[in-house]
């Protein structure tokens, strides 16, 4: 990996960190809430961030911080399929 790609993956754990450290306790946040947070152009080549923000989403579960879920229950990132939304372990 790059240092731009680590730099990369370091922000996006930042930004969801962040993100949800300004909501509510339970409140949750969409993985291109962090891309889009991160992404520095214009338009929509955010979207080209998604992966690399569930990728952290996925880094941040195994260090405890968040957790993932789908239909408002946690699951494993393992298991996650399609839409997920993000927030703080409670």
């Amino acid at each position: 990996m790059t240092d731009i790609g680590r730099r990369t993956d370091r922000r996006l754990e930042r930004a969801i960190l962040e993100l949800l450290e300004r909501r509510g306790p339970t409140a949750t946040i969409c993985p291109s809430d962090a891309a889009r947070a991160v992404y520095e152009g214009d338009g929509d080549g955010w979207r080209a961030l998604m992966e690399p923000a569930r990728r952290a989403a996925r880094r941040l579960v195994t260090a405890g911080e968040v957790e993932i879920t789908q239909g408002g229950r946690p699951v494993g990132p393992e298991d996650a399929r399609g839409p997920i939304r993000i927030r703080r372990v409670g």
